[in-house]
């Protein structure tokens, strides 16, 4: 892998890691815990993907995974649509919020990971969360 092409920064991520695993194993686990917050958060959160959601995994070529993500999104949308059509209730105005940063974390969280997957592993694949909540 060329790594000159890539900034600073996603050069530090791939890393980090290349050295450490992926997010759910315990090596990157503790190794994430002796690094400064600053450093913590710069390697498990993209604030671009947290804001902009499927836009920037277009941007970074990650259009399957986004558009796994959206679809995920509204499927449980819709899910908790007709469960207030059947029960008759209209939930709080909360829920909704709720449901829309819930999902925005998941790309902000799920960013860093598949970029690297794509970019240096080569794997380009439809699942959004792998290495990120399953072991790989």
């Amino acid at each position: 892998m060329d790594s000159s092409k890539y900034s600073e920064k996603w050069q530090e991520r791939f890393e980090f890691f290349e050295k450490n695993g992926c997010p759910s194993s315990k090596g990157h686990q503790e190794a994430l815990r002796k690094v400064t917050f600053f450093k913590r958060i710069k390697i498990s959160m993209n604030f671009f993907a947290l804001f902009f959601g499927i836009f920037y995994f277009l941007i970074l070529g990650l259009w399957k995974k986004g558009l796994a993500l959206l679809g995920i999104a509204f499927a449980v949308s819709i899910a908790i649509g007709i469960t207030e059509e059947i029960v008759g209730y209209n939930f709080s105005d909360a829920l909704w919020n709720g449901l829309g940063a819930g999902f925005a974390i998941l790309y902000g969280f799920s960013a860093n990971y598949s970029y690297y997957l794509k970019e240096v592993k080569g794997d380009n694949s439809w699942n959004p969360f792998k290495g990120i909540f399953t072991k790989q």
